[in-house]
C-alpha cells in the first residue's frame, strides 16, 4: 500500500506540500496560531490553550509570546522553562526538539522543510523536512534562521540574525551569515 503525504513526511521521505490532508492539518495548526494571537494575554497564559494542545510536547513553564506561527504543531516539542520571544515563526515539516531553559529572541526561524533543487519537482509541490535539535539552556539571538537537518548543543549561543546552516558544538558562540564560530 502506498504511504499516504503525512506519512512520507514524518518518515522523512520527500513529499508533496499540495496535498489536501497536509492543507486540512496547516488549517489546525493556523485556527490554534489565530487564537493564541488573538486572546489577551491574562486568558492565553504562557501558551493558548488551543495551541498548547496542538504541540508535540510543552513542558512546565514553556512560554510562547504572542505573535507565533508554526507549520503543524505537532512536530514542535518544547523542554522546562523554553521561551520564545514575540515573532517567531517554526516551519516544522520534521521534529523540532528545543530543550530545557533555552531562550529565542524575538523573530527567530526554523524552516525544517527543503523545496527540490529540480524546478519541476520544485512547482509541483515536492519537499522534504529536515528536522531540528536545540540542546539546553540554549540562547538564541532575534531574527536567528535556523536551517533544517541541525543541531545545537547544550549551552551554545547563536548571535543576533545569524544563518546557521550547519551544527553547531555544546558552549559554542556562532554569529554571522552563514554562521561562523567565534568562541567555543
Amino acid at each position: 500500500m502506498a504511504q499516504s503525504e503525512r506519512e512520507k513526511m514524518a518518515a522523512g521521505a520527500w513529499y508533496n506540500c499540495v496535498d489536501a490532508e497536509l492543507g486540512a492539518l496547516r488549517a489546525v495548526a493556523a485556527d490554534a496560531v489565530f487564537e493564541h494571537r488573538s486572546l489577551p494575554p491574562v486568558e492565553r497564559g504562557d501558551i493558548a490553550p488551543r495551541l498548547r494542545t496542538l504541540l508535540g510536547s510543552a513542558g512546565e513553564g514553556a512560554r510562547i509570546e504572542a505573535p507565533f506561527h508554526c507549520a503543524y504543531g505537532f512536530n514542535i516539542h518544547l523542554g522546562e522553562g523554553v521561551f520564545l520571544n514575540a515573532g517567531c515563526t517554526i516551519l516544522d515539516t520534521a521534529t523540532v526538539s528545543i530543550g530545557a531553559g533555552t531562550m529565542f529572541g524575538p523573530g527567530v526561524q526554523i524552516y525544517c522543510p527543503e523545496h527540490h533543487k529540480d524546478p519541476v519537482q520544485r512547482r509541483a509541490g515536492l519537499e522534504i523536512g529536515r528536522p531540528v535539535t536545540i540542546g539546553r539552556n540554549v540562547w538564541i539571538g532575534g531574527s536567528a534562521i535556523l536551517l533544517g537537518g541541525i543541531e545545537i548543543g547544550d549551552d551554545a549561543i547563536v548571535g543576533a540574525g545569524s544563518v546557521v546552516t550547519k551544527s553547531v558544538a555544546a558552549g559554542a558562540i556562532v554569529v554571522g551569515n552563514p554562521a561562523r564560530l567565534i568562541s567555543g
